[in-house]
């Protein structure tokens, strides 16, 4: 059995998965995550239908870095819906990266997107709050 299994099975119904859209920034997010800076996250709305298996509150996660490696596991507090141009800077610090500013944010998060394939200035997100329940 192996570690995601044992942690499957204590975290009933986690899910594993990883932060970003290539190795080197899970690496970097599951890191954040891990050290408690990084305390939320958004996606699109229009990805989060077509999850299987969406967040819903009070859910646990298994977070992966780059290498498929768990981190460590959090739990879901909030979620919310938000229009993207009406993320705050309150938010953005959440989110834990850069600069933590609401303007690095906007910029790479708007990258984020255009790579997905999802990005509008009025595109909903769902905003998601959670903590770490236990580090690996």
């Amino acid at each position: 059995m192996s570690i995601i299994d044992d942690l499957k099975a204590k975290y009933l119904g986690a899910q594993a998965w990883s932060f970003g859209d290539n190795p080197d920034m899970a690496n970097e997010l599951a890191d954040l995550v891990k050290k408690g800076i990084k305390t939320a996250s958004c996606g699109s709305l229009v990805a989060y239908q077509a999850e299987a298996s969406a967040p819903k509150i009070g859910s646990y996660h298994i977070i992966l870095n780059g290498q498929g490696d768990p981190v460590c596991v959090i739990r879901m507090l909030s979620l919310r819906l938000v229009p993207f141009s009406d993320v705050t800077e309150e938010f953005a610090r959440k989110e834990g990266e850069g600069d933590l500013s609401l303007e690095y944010w906007r910029a790479e998060h708007k990258a984020f997107f255009i790579r997905a394939g999802f990005y509008s200035e009025d595109m909903e997100l769902v905003a998601e709050e959670f903590e770490v329940v236990e580090a690996l």
